[in-house]
């Protein structure tokens, strides 16, 4: 018996380092060495295609792909992802009102935000137009509270007309979730897409106040859980987690480029889905390539066109780091996979 454990062992060592070798990332791995100024002195690397991990890859010490960090931004799409859940469940749709569950939005005249304007940037609802003002850590103990300060500022567009990338949108439709159900935010998520994704490192209760929108910390093998789920339309283990409707609504665009009014340095040049970016199209305007950019170096993403999945899952930056970085990355794994995705 102890002769063939030892003979499993070998062999899934062996399989697994040829899954490894059939896939040559030195180009990829020279960039990122190049790029350790952008990136921080402590990065994870993660690539998944076919139901395995191809590629794995750790910078800094007391840091690697279970390390849990704040993956700011990159939050977004896993708050998107737990509204979609509702919505597959009929509790209410993306153009469901706000105010149909928040009474206060009517009270101030803005009882035409819907639940898509939320998650699209597009409440037109006043907020600071900076990276600063997106990561500013609540003044509240509540969402509740937040949502109503935010409910009093002043409209500075139509809801739907332009998108300015803020923190707003994510809360109010949060909120909106803890009305429906009169449980708190990080409990839904919970219950919802954290434990079903087994992202055991994953929490939105690190703060004074839970921020949907930029408030989560996580690992890199815990967000990929999140990407491969996303990847293979909404299935994860063999449990739906989404439905493939779902998926397709995240992963759509919601504006053209040129209602795009202010976007972060990993976002900017992009259209935005729900709670994520469009990263690339085909010559038919098909989605082939989306991702969700934490602004501080995280950026997880998926292919789905060559079927893959990939992860940079940084500790910790003092500045925005920019598309162009990740998209170059993205050219070196692109070349590697192959498959002609035009």
């Amino acid at each position: 018996m102890k002769l063939y454990k030892f003979s499993t062992i070998i062999t899934f060592c062996f399989l697994a380092a040829a899954s490894h070798a059939q896939y040559d990332f030195s180009e990829l791995t020279q960039k990122l060495e190049a790029n350790k100024k952008e990136l921080g002195k402590s990065y994870a690397v993660l690539i998944y295609k076919d139901g395995k991990i191809i590629y794995d890859k750790k910078i800094g010490e007391e840091f690697d792909k279970k390390t849990q960090a704040p993956i700011a931004a990159a939050s977004q799409w896993l708050t998107a992802a737990l509204v979609m859940t509702f919505v597959d469940e009929g509790k209410l749709t993306l153009d469901t009102k706000v105010s149909d569950y928040l009474p206060i939005f009517k009270t101030y005249g803005k009882s035409y935000i819907t639940i898509r304007h939320c998650l699209a940037h597009m409440t037109g609802i006043q907020a600071k137009k900076n990276i600063a003002g997106f990561t500013a850590k609540s003044k509240t103990d509540k969402l509740e509270d937040e949502v109503n300060e935010f409910v009093k500022r002043e409209i500075e567009n139509n809801a739907g007309a332009e998108c300015w990338y803020n923190n707003v949108g994510a809360s109010i439709a949060a909120r909106v979730l803890e009305v429906i159900t009169k449980k708190n935010f990080d409990r839904l998520m919970s219950e919802r897409i954290i434990r079903p994704l087994m992202m055991r490192s994953t929490s939105f209760n690190v703060e004074k106040a839970v921020n949907p929108a930029g408030g989560a910390t996580s690992s890199a093998v815990d967000y990929m859980n999140f990407l491969t789920m996303m990847l293979n339309k909404g299935m994860f283990n063999g449990r739906k987690i989404l439905s493939e409707d779902a998926v397709k609504q995240l992963e759509t665009p919601q504006m053209t480029q040129g209602m795009v009014k202010y976007a972060p340095k990993a976002a900017e040049g992009s259209d935005f889905g729900l709670g994520d970016i469009i990263l690339e199209k085909d010559g038919s305007g098909k989605v082939t390539a989306v991702a969700s950019p934490g602004f501080y170096g995280t950026w997880p993403m998926i292919d789905l066109c060559r079927g893959y999945a990939c992860i940079i899952f940084t500790k910790d930056l003092p500045n925005e780091t920019k598309k162009e970085i990740y998209t170059d990355f993205k050219a070196s794994i692109d070349k590697v996979i192959g498959s002609d995705c035009k």
